[in-house]
């Protein structure tokens, strides 16, 4: 079996309004979707997926670190795709000016989203459950947020719990 080990960002602005990236339609992965700035961690940034986040951003939008204020982890999502990978997902959450120049990107168009209308794009499930319990969620907690995803009768299901350290 095979890990992906993938990291992304919801950036948001001062509008709530995310930065995210429509896919090319002829993409490899999730061709004309709607999806959050990231992508694959490098061999050398697997024990560091927030270095890996900090690159993606920069290579698909041109935002520097020094932009982003309080980029933080909030959701690690596992899925299993078919009987041979599994996804692991390190979700980040940051806050970014509108107003910033953006450069264009080789993946797709960029584009700034309310959160609270993501569902009438093409947005992944993951996308959408991410985005839902993170607009229930923000007002009350800093945690970090396990998800698994599975299928229950033909409709995904997005299962959380809150990640915990365990004393005796």
């Amino acid at each position: 079996m095979e890990l992906r080990h993938m990291a992304v960002a919801f950036l948001i602005n001062e509008k709530n309004e995310a930065l995210f990236l429509q896919k090319k339609k002829d993409a490899a992965f999730l061709p004309g979707y709607l999806v959050p700035i990231g992508g694959h961690l490098e061999q050398n940034e697997m024990s560091d997926p927030k270095q890996a986040c900090y690159r993606e951003i920069e290579e698909e939008t041109g935002i520097d670190r020094d932009d982003i204020k309080d980029l933080s982890l909030k959701y690690i999502v596992h899925r299993l795709k078919g009987l041979e990978e599994i996804r692991i997902q390190y979700v980040f959450f940051g806050t970014v000016h509108k107003g910033m120049t953006l450069k264009q990107s080789d993946e797709g168009t960029l584009n700034w989203v309310d959160l609270t209308y993501v569902d009438t794009y093409f947005v992944s499930e993951t996308t959408s459950e991410i985005v839902h319990h993170y607009l229930a969620d923000r007002p009350r907690s800093n945690d970090i947020y396990i998800g698994t995803m599975y299928q229950d009768k033909a409709v995904p299901v997005m299962n959380w719990s809150v990640l915990q350290d365990w004393e005796k």
